[in-house]
């Protein structure tokens, strides 16, 4: 929707089976261009506002607009990207493949790649430092470079909203900065993004808008950093 911000949540719970609370009352909104990072310990909901914006989990309560839509209505503008390990890297594709997968939401009735969807994979390949991996089966790659892969899938699928759950965690410094460069081009082309991080310090150092959680609620950020 003309003027509506990436993404606008409010009044969020999240509830599990058995009745377990994960998110309570949440709210956030983040800009075209702006980056929304969630911090807090493990357990604190992060994960599960991210699961609520993609789809994958239905709230108990509260509302979630992407664009100014309901959750579904932009599934092919919001690129989710879990957790390193929460992805099965044995199943025997190469980097290519995996980064194609972002271009099947452009797919037509035919499921036929085009030109276009060719170009996107190259141009995402670059731009994630993988063109000289791209054929490397994907079970081979290290942790830098798998979340490096993920970011190319979201770039190919041109998404203008990324939700990407500890993207810089148990990385080593050069592909921090790797990632973070990623990021940092994909904001200035104005995508939006809401991440998660244990780090406040490296939040505010980026200079994003940082959103405090602690027991699946937004806290102060004094609360965080004590803990």
């Amino acid at each position: 929707m003309p003027g509506a911000l990436a993404l606008e949540v409010t009044d969020l719970s999240v509830r599990y089976p058995h009745d377990v609370l994960a998110v309570s009352g949440f709210g956030v909104r983040v800009p075209r261009g702006e980056c929304g990072v969630l911090v807090g310990p493990n357990g604190c909901g992060k994960s599960s506002v991210l699961k609520a914006v993609a789809g994958i989990v239905k709230p108990a309560s509260g509302a979630v607009r992407v664009f100014g839509n309901e959750v579904g209505a932009c599934h092919h503008r919001t690129a989710y990207l879990p957790q390193v390990p929460d992805v099965e890297w044995s199943f025997p594709i190469s980097v290519r493949e995996l980064v194609t997968q972002g271009r099947d939401v452009h797919l037509g009735w035919l499921g036929r790649r085009t030109a276009r969807d060719r170009h996107a994979v190259d141009i995402a390949l670059s731009r994630a430092g993988l063109d000289h991996l791209a054929d490397r089966p994907v079970g081979a790659l290290s942790g830098g470079q798998r979340q490096r892969a993920l970011l190319a899938r979201a770039l190919a699928q041109e998404s203008e909203l990324w939700l990407l759950d500890e993207p810089l965690t148990a990385l080593d410094e050069e592909h921090r900065t790797s990632i973070t460069r990623v990021i940092d081009h994909a904001l200035v082309s104005g995508v939006a993004v809401l991440m998660t991080t244990h780090h406040v310090d490296e939040a505010r150092g980026a200079g994003h808008i940082i959103i405090p959680m602690r027991d699946g609620s937004r806290v102060d950020v004094a609360a965080v950093v004590a803990s």
